[in-house]
This record gives structure tokens, sequence and C-alpha cells, in this order.
């Protein structure tokens, strides 16, 4: 296969970026996009009057000087950076302000999963003016104007439920009027060798509508989260007394989990998620954590309870720990839970492109 071409939107910290590693599949980033949990005051219809009249890159260097405006500094951004070969004018900001135009036919794969947000469906008919005003619209509408080979959507499963079934049944309308050949399917990370209690909603897109893909065949977890810890963390991250008898009696709170739950952006914030508890003899010769932490008692043992640190986080979806975590601690957390387990991702573009070299061998 030659060099892939990967563009991604809502990119996130660069789960498909870490997927590919995994394969040791050549590739080069055709651009990246995420506006860092950030909002412009400007209004949509504000900004389209003033870029109408401007080419794309001017467009995306406006555009970037409106978040500049804003002072909040784009985290993601900096992850993804410090991580990947990427020049800044391949990246962008906001989605809706991106041409795809100018990248048709120029993308293998394209990847994002947009906030699941509600639209009524106003036409009889899907399409994709029925979706406007969503950043689902979009993502399709970048598909559209983009024609990559392949594509991959990934969001929570409350899309299948939202609106009593109405809004995947348009989002899936849509799709399929693009002219795509689609797949969708619920995957589990822990049915793909992370400790994760994490059911996600994928669909993959082939251009070729000869594609036979099939989502990958689940296989057995052999690990558990212990196998994910490291050996000393931070004094930081270990809990005083409220803290620890609210994790210990909790049922928002899971510790010593042998699969954690789902992590998500607030995860190890006011005691939501998944903890670690240490028997004291771990840590009584530490002073700094003996100064922070509180000793009580949890299923008949006497000890302290902890957070997950970003790295264990970072591991519990997959990244390696060459991935470098470079921002503070509550983007760092956010920015793991936000993004997709690696492995998921790795299961499903091995199956992507063995489908893709049989319909590249069936053309010939």
């Amino acid at each position: 296969m030659s060099r892939l071409r990967i563009a991604t939107v809502f990119s996130g910290i660069g789960a498909p970026e870490q997927a590919l590693n995994k394969l040791g599949i050549d590739y080069e980033i055709v651009f990246a996009c995420d506006n860092g949990e950030r909002e412009l005051k400007q209004s949509y219809e504000e900004i389209l009057t003033d870029i109408k009249d401007m080419n794309s890159t001017e467009t995306n260097k406006y555009i970037k000087l409106l978040y500049k405006e804003t002072k909040k500094p784009n985290r993601v951004k900096e992850s993804y950076f410090a991580n990947y070969n990427i020049d800044e004018n391949k990246w962008y900001e906001d989605i809706r302000f991106i041409d795809g135009n100018q990248f048709k036919d120029k993308v293998d794969l394209f990847v994002g999963g947009s906030p699941c947000q509600s639209f009524s469906i106003i036409g009889k008919r899907a399409g994709l003016n029925d979706a406007r005003g969503t950043l689902f619209y979009d993502y399709a509408r970048l598909i559209d104007e983009i024609k990559p080979k392949m594509f991959v959507y990934e969001n929570v499963l409350g899309m299948l439920n939202h609106d009593h079934g109405n809004t995947w049944k348009h989002i899936r309308e849509i799709f399929e009027s693009l002219g795509y050949k689609i797949k969708y399917d619920t995957l589990n990370s822990m049915d793909y060798g992370i400790p994760q209690n994490r059911r996600r909603l994928f669909v993959v897109g082939f251009k070729n509508n000869n594609s036979q893909f099939e989502f990958p065949n689940k296989t057995p977890l052999t690990t558990t989260m212990r196998d994910y810890l490291e050996d000393k963390v931070a004094a930081r991250h270990y809990l005083g007394e409220k803290g620890f008898k609210f994790v210990t009696t909790s049922k928002r709170a899971n510790v010593n989990a042998d699969i954690i739950q789902t992590q998500k952006a607030n995860q190890q914030f006011n005691w939501n998620g998944d903890f670690v508890f240490e028997k004291l003899d771990k840590v009584i010769q530490n002073p700094e954590i003996m100064k922070r932490a509180y000793v009580g008692e949890f299923k008949g043992e006497r000890g302290v309870c902890r957070q997950l640190s970003y790295r264990e986080c970072a591991r519990l979806m997959g990244f390696p720990d060459s991935f470098k975590i470079v921002v503070p601690n509550v983007p760092a957390y956010r920015q793991i839970g936000n993004s997709i387990v690696v492995n998921v991702l790795e299961a499903i573009f091995k199956n992507m492109f063995i489908e893709m070299r049989r319909l590249e061998n069936d053309s010939k």
C-alpha cells in the first residue's frame, strides 16, 4: 500500500494516528482540526460575511486570528503538535470554515466524531440541507466535498436512541445519500484488549460500493486495570479523608475494578470515575503521600486511595508511553477521556486496509 493520506476533524489527541502507528502504516496528515473546546463571540453568520471574498488560506488565517483574540489557549492543539508531524497550515481551528473542495480526491482516510447534537428533520427526504446547523452537517459536508476513499465516524451510543431513534435514522440516511457503502456497529473497548467498559458507535464508509467490509471480531480480554498502573505516582493524586470515604462507598466511583468504567472528560474530578486502593505498607515510607493521603479501611484492609494518573488513563485508552502529555492537569484528563480507544480503531483500520487492498486488486 502506498503512503496513506489521512485527514481528521474533532482531531483531539490523535487516536487514529496512534492506531496507524501500531499497525506500522506509513501515513501523511493532509489536515487536522480541533477548536480545543473554545467558543467565538462572533456568530457563524457574521464570520461568513467576513470571509465571503477570502480564499481558503486567507480564511484559515482569519479564523485562527479570531480564536487567538479569545485569549484562551488551544490545549488540544498543544498536545497534537507535541506528538505528530504537522505544519501549521495543515491545522484548522473550526470545522465549519474548512473548504473541503481543495482536498478533493487527496484523502484516503477521513476520521471524526462530532458532538451529538439534536436537530430537527426539516424535509421529507434526508439530505445535507436537513442537517444544517449541527457539526455533524460539517462532517458530512466534508465527505461530500473531499470524496475520501474511506471514512470512519465515531459517536456515543446515545445517538442511536436520541429523539426516539429519529436522529440516527436521519444521520444514517445522510451517510447513504453521499454515495458511500456504509456499515455501522457498536464496539466495546473491552472486546479489543482494553479493560474499559466503553461502548461506542462506529460508522465505516467506502467510496467503492463493491466493499465487503466487516467489523473486526471480538478478542478475549487478557488484562485488568492493574496491568496499566505506574509503579510510582505523584502525591497530588492521593485522596484526603472526604475523598477516600466517598469513593469507597459511592456508586459513582469504582475502586480496584478489573474493568474500569467509561473514561470521560470529567474523570477523576469530584471523585468521579475509577480509583486505586493501595495497602498501607506500600506508601507508609513516603512522607509526601502520608502527609496528603487519608488512611482508611477498604474491604478489611488499611490503606490509601488515589486517582488514576494521566499516564495510566492514557494507557487505558491504548496510548503508548511515548505519547507526550504536555498540558496541565484538567485538560490532560479531558483530552484523554474525550479520545477514541486506540485499540478499537486499530482493529477497525486493519480490516479496512485488507478490504481496500482487495478492492484495489479487483480493479486491476
